[in-house]
């Protein structure tokens, strides 16, 4: 039977509003998504998957894991090779993304695979249990960290920070173009409900993040702005004494994330594999997600010492990490057509352009401390933008 009773959650942030006069969409969807035990990514239950709310590449296939891999293989070999190389997982679900990455290592190269290790980032501590039954072929290899201790400057690593479908999930500030200039979309209580209103903006911040990118809005157009994003890449950085970083998310460059023809933004909810376009109901019991703006990943990275190394489509690190050569493997591995068939048609789901996953989802890498890095996905076929 469904279950959609989110009072307990609804009265907390009714009973914030009350107290305050009225609270801003960035509060909300905290609320909505970490509140303690009752959020959407802090409660028990399964969040991605057939019996979840979405599905992520990782869920695909075991292949889109093994490419990341061999991917940071590659990177581990242009940093010369050091005797130690750490990967954190921030957002790490489950734990199957990690536990594909590290079979894949185990398998390609022996000497690497004894010097790395794995450390899962996940705001949900009940999953905990589940990553280390998923990682239970590699148990020494494995260590847990809670997200405060990245934001807080309690973790130092040299290696790879990677995340798929992380930034989406951060709160945004929801603005709103009027007559009056930029305003700030804010909720209160109307009848015992939550409604919004527009308000000025909560901090200077905002205004300011639209004009360093040189975006005016247009009248009336409404704009999500993930100033926790970029909080989140100053710790990251601070984090990284040397190597990479590796965002695979859903978004577009400025430009084309605040064109006019986003006139009511990206914000977008998730439940049972159906998309929902309300974030007030549900509360904590579905998925509240924004496109993420990577012009701004980009030039805050580089101003934080992590340089640009690659950005461009999946469908094109895929290719450039060795999809074909895997491909080809799956096939001749197949027992029968049909397997064959399947495996084609689930793997055409991570590289499919023209509005699937090869295009929408977006990958960028950025590097600190080495020098001309040459990765995979830089090789002819797979040019990024």
């Amino acid at each position: 039977m469904e279950q959609n009773d989110d009072s307990a959650l609804r009265e907390i942030i009714l009973d914030r509003i009350r107290s305050r006069g009225r609270i801003t969409f960035a509060e909300f969807m905290e609320a909505s998504l970490y509140q303690p035990g009752l959020g959407y990514y802090t409660s028990p239950g399964r969040k991605v998957g057939a019996e979840g709310d979405f599905y992520t590449s990782s869920n695909v296939h075991r292949l889109f894991g093994r490419l990341i891999a061999r991917e940071i293989h590659r990177m581990w070999e242009t940093m010369g090779e050091p005797d130690r190389f750490e990967l954190v997982e921030v957002g790490a679900g489950n734990g199957r993304l990690a536990a594909d990455v590290m079979d894949a290592l185990a398998e390609l190269d022996q000497r690497f695979y004894e010097v790395v290790s794995c450390r899962l980032i996940e705001a949900e501590p009940t999953l905990r249990e589940l990553q280390r039954e998923m990682l239970a072929g590699h148990p020494e290899k494995v260590a847990w960290s809670d997200p405060a201790d990245l934001a807080a400057g309690r973790l130092t690593f040299s290696g790879c920070l990677y995340s798929n479908e992380l930034i989406d999930s951060f709160p945004v500030h929801l603005v709103e173009m009027t007559r009056e200039g930029l305003r700030e979309v804010c909720l209160t209580a109307a009848d015992g409900e939550l409604a919004e209103t527009v308000a000025e903006p909560s901090t200077p911040e905002l205004a300011e993040y639209l004009e360093r990118l040189g975006i005016t809005l247009m009248a009336g157009q409404r704009a999500e702005i993930n100033l926790a994003a970029r909080s989140w890449l100053k710790s990251v950085a601070r984090a990284l004494s040397r190597g990479f970083v590796l965002t695979i998310d859903y978004g577009f460059p400025a430009a084309e994330l605040y064109a006019p023809i986003r006139k009511n933004g990206t914000l977008l909810c998730y439940y049972r594999h159906t998309i929902e376009e309300n974030p007030y109901i549900r509360l904590g019991q579905q998925d509240i997600t924004s496109h993420v703006d990577f012009t701004t990943l980009i030039r805050d990275g580089e101003e934080l010492g992590l340089g640009r190394v690659w950005f461009g489509e999946q469908y094109r690190f895929l290719m450039g990490a060795g999809m074909l050569e895997e491909l080809m493997a799956l096939e001749a591995s197949a027992a029968t057509e049909e397997e064959r068939l399947k495996n084609r048609l689930t793997l055409k789901k991570l590289m499919l352009p023209d509005g699937g996953m090869g295009d929408t989802f977006k990958v960028l890498i950025q590097a600190k401390g080495v020098d001309d890095p040459r990765l995979l996905c830089m090789r002819e076929w797979a040019k990024g933008f």
